[in-house]
């Protein structure tokens, strides 16, 4: 039996979905999860319910906030790697509520860095966010792209997550790898996420929020495609690099390495919900409405970093993604 892993935030979309690809690989695979009602505990439980289903996996409802009760129950369990997805997202909601970003992404990713350290894990692997490019301007976003302009809390905090495990590999030669996520979507998605509203309030003859006024451009990256480049990283540990230029924030003389996962493409919003439309058979009822606070109107990745890590170049494009998450919700609601 393969090394164990820990996946926190296994109830989440990109959480699941790895934890899912590992398991069926062979691996050992500890979960952790607080199930919490930011949004349908239902699908969280409903996605649990599919990797129960291995014998090889055990799960722990726990919240990473309290450092006491993480330690404890994993006090027996030899890690050699952790993928960390626990967190509260979403841009909206950090407006709303920006303490409950502190206490999740800021104080729960500490203590998921202690248990890296204190567990010496081989590789620590961390999700954060192509939010952190905010203000920039120049396209595509790059990993050496300066970072110091946020345009919400929520990325900010995700910057956060970069400097302070950055200071871990330095301090303690701890393996850290930050990934910034570019758009993901596809089956078992987050009900908050755009393609998951849009589908739902057409099937509901509802009108759908479009923002900016359709002129959004994004990067759609396919869930299989962002578990492929995770898996395939997993024992890409980063490269210690004399005479860095200290401008760059994604490679570091400490054992550090941010990477961008995207699919390298533009897709202009309206083009998208269209597919939406296509695959549904339905006209949207559309309501026009400006640029929403905190947003990025246009959002487009290279992988420079990444693509000289893995050999791997993203099997999905929007048109097939949104084809196989209309086809999954679909079935998915129709049986519950």
């Amino acid at each position: 039996m393969k090394n164990k892993i820990l996946i926190t935030g296994t109830a989440g979309f990109i959480g699941f979905s790895l934890a899912k690809s590992l398991l069926l690989d062979g691996y050992k695979i500890i979960g952790l999860d607080n199930i919490n009602s930011y949004y349908s505990r239902k699908l969280k439980l409903d996605r649990l319910q599919i990797l129960k289903k291995f014998e090889n996996f055990k799960f722990y409802k726990l919240d990473i906030r309290n450092k006491k009760k993480l330690f404890k129950f994993l006090k027996s369990n030899k890690i050699e790697t952790i993928y960390h997805f626990a967190a509260q997202a979403g841009v909206r909601h950090s407006i709303l509520k920006p303490e409950d970003y502190v206490t999740n992404n800021l104080v729960g990713f500490f203590n998921i860095l202690e248990l890296a350290r204190k567990k010496n894990v081989k590789h620590f692997l961390f999700a954060s966010t192509s939010s952190v490019y905010g203000l920039n301007k120049k396209l595509p976003f790059t990993e050496e792209d300066p970072v110091n302009h946020p345009s919400q809390f929520y990325a900010a905090t995700k910057r956060s997550n970069e400097l302070m495990a950055h200071s871990y590999s330095s301090v303690y030669g701890l393996n850290c790898t930050g990934v910034r996520f570019f758009t993901v979507y596809g089956p078992w998605g987050r009900p908050d996420m755009a393609l998951f509203k849009f589908v739902k309030n057409i099937l509901n003859k509802k009108y759908i929020d479009i923002y900016n006024f359709g002129n959004h451009t994004r990067d759609f990256s396919y869930i299989d495609d962002v578990v492929m480049s995770l898996k395939k990283l997993k024992n890409k540990f980063p490269k210690k690099i004399k005479n860095i230029n200290s401008y760059n924030p994604s490679l570091s003389s400490a054992s550090f390495q941010i990477l961008n996962i995207g699919n390298q493409s533009k897709v202009k919003l309206m083009d998208y919900i269209n597919e939406i439309e296509k695959n549904l058979k339905i006209k949207a009822k559309k309501n026009y409405l400006k640029l929403q606070l905190g947003d990025i109107p246009k959002s487009y990745s290279k992988m420079n970093n990444t693509s000289k890590l893995i050999k791997y170049k993203f099997q999905v494009n929007y048109k097939e993604g949104v084809r196989k998450f209309v086809e999954w919700f679909i079935e998915h609601y129709k049986k519950n």
